[in-house]
């Protein structure tokens, strides 16, 4: 399973480890991801989606219908 937010799609940023000597060595930034369930009453229905922090944010401020329409416009299959 790829760490991939369901909704947003974002992923792992690649950077550099830098020591007191100022060696470089690839590290991986990874997200932030919960795995979550939410209910959704128009469908009456749980779904559980891999989400970041900043996505489980969003959907307490806009509500879980209002950024499923946003993902679904986007080409998301959720």
């Amino acid at each position: 399973m790829s760490r991939k937010d369901d909704l947003t799609g974002k992923g792992p940023r690649s950077g550099n480890n830098v020591s007191f000597a100022n060696n470089k060595t690839k590290r991986r930034f990874n997200v932030n991801l919960h795995k979550k369930r939410f209910y959704i009453p128009s469908e009456d229905r749980w779904i559980t989606l891999k989400v970041s922090t900043k996505t489980l944010k969003t959907i307490n401020k806009k509500g879980i219908e209002a950024v499923l329409k946003e993902a679904r416009k986007q080409g998301v299959k959720v």
